[in-house]
């Protein structure tokens, strides 16, 4: 039996912070809240997720076995969420006006969502997410070339606090925390030299909407994790400066999806074919 999204993310972060007291601090819960929720979870499937003892809190077999089925499916759901509306800013001139002005019979309604959905079983015929987050049955078509993370802070932020040279140094800084959709808090991802890893990082402010998480960062409350093309401007004119540049490498861009098919509608192989037309010509990464 599948549990809600929520559920699935308590019992992924009891697993990974070893305890509930740990785990609802970084889900933004209440202990007993989270403790329900797991409760909830157990009767439901019929069996016991975790042994519990005064001093300890472990994962049991069928425990195990859970985290190892849905862990990966809830990792694919979180990555997506971050970037469900940035990605409708990303395409929405180059793509969206641009086919809607070829093709002036059709109407397009574009749906943006936190979690990934399954496109078929919503009536939807494609959806657009970064490459990573699309399920493996789907035919996929590439639509800018990949997403550059930046962690970004004001002039007068930096004059206050200096800048980190590391991402272990962010533990002495603001830091502008972002609330998926999911409900848990975005740890900032790092890589370099083939390590990878992610931080939860501090801050007193926490955010759902990377606008909002933009602006309070040119207003010197702290810094942002944010993606390039959102800062572009603002890097340029000197409102924000960026650090950390060697610790956040890119990642793959947006795609098209849809379900694997033989024939599919007229409407959506002219989208397809206005992909690759404006893919080879560079406008959307010019203009995202």
């Amino acid at each position: 039996m599948r549990g809600s999204l929520a559920e699935l993310e308590a019992v992924m972060a009891v697993s990974s912070r070893g305890g509930f007291r740990a785990a609802a601090r970084e889900l933004g819960i209440s202990s007993s809240s989270l403790s329900q929720q797991i409760a909830a979870l157990e009767t439901r499937m019929g069996v016991r997720l975790f042994n519990r003892s005064t001093r300890s809190v472990v994962l049991s077999t069928a425990g195990e076995q859970f985290v190892a089925s849905v862990g990966p499916a809830l990792e694919a759901i979180r990555s997506a969420v971050n970037t469900s509306v940035g990605a409708t800013r990303m395409i929405l001139t180059p793509l969206i006006l641009e086919y809607m002005q070829r093709n002036p019979q059709m109407a397009v309604e574009v749906v943006t969502e936190g979690a990934l959905v399954d496109v078929n079983a919503k009536g939807f015929d494609a959806g657009i997410r970064i490459r990573e987050a699309v399920p493996p049955d789907m035919v996929v078509v590439p639509i800018g070339d990949s997403i550059d993370p930046v962690i970004v802070g004001s002039p007068d932020y930096f004059r206050r606090y200096g800048k980190p040279q590391v991402p272990a140094d962010l533990q002495l800084h603001r830091c502008i925390r972002a609330r998926m959709a999911s409900g848990t808090i975005y740890r900032w991802e790092f890589e370099r030299r083939g390590e990878s890893f992610a931080l939860d990082v501090p801050g007193k402010l926490v955010l759902d909407d990377s606008d909002l998480m933009l602006r309070a960062a040119r207003d010197g409350a702290g810094l942002a994790y944010l993606n390039e093309w959102q800062v572009r401007d603002d890097l340029a004119a000197g409102r924000l400066q960026q650090v950390l540049a060697e610790w956040t490498p890119p990642y793959p861009g947006l795609c098209l999806y849809y379900p694997g098919r033989r024939n599919i509608p007229a409407k959506l192989r002219r989208l397809v074919d206005l992909i690759h037309e404006i893919r080879q010509s560079g406008d959307i990464d010019r203009s995202s």
